[in-house]
């Protein structure tokens, strides 16, 4: 089931990622010092994410779960290869949309 966008903003809190992306807030915390390239804009007691900072939790975590990559592996990947992996997941994305409109398709008749 293709999940709810997110509205367009120009700072996310990290309840509204975590629950986006489908993951806890320690995980996206755990994630962020892993990943260096995730800097959110700090406020007391509060953590704003960007929405370049979105995009990269969707694709540490089509990495990690989807793809079973290590911490450690999953870095190296989206050093090479950032660009690519999300074309790559946009088009399983589009194949998995369509997917469900056959099966649909295929219950009515």
């Amino acid at each position: 089931m293709p999940r709810k966008p997110l509205p367009e903003k120009l700072y996310y809190r990290i309840g509204e990622v975590a629950e986006y992306i489908g993951v806890e807030p320690s995980t996206l915390r755990f994630w962020e010092k892993e990943f260096p390239q995730i800097k959110p804009k700090r406020k007391p007691n509060e953590r704003l994410y960007r929405p370049e900072d979105v995009e990269l939790f969707e694709i540490i975590y089509y990495l990690l779960k989807k793809e079973k990559y290590t911490v450690e592996g999953a870095k190296a990947k989206l050093k090479l290869h950032r660009k690519s992996i999300k074309d790559n997941m946009e088009t399983i994305q589009i194949l998995e949309d369509f997917k469900r409109t056959l099966l649909d398709l295929k219950k009515r008749l």
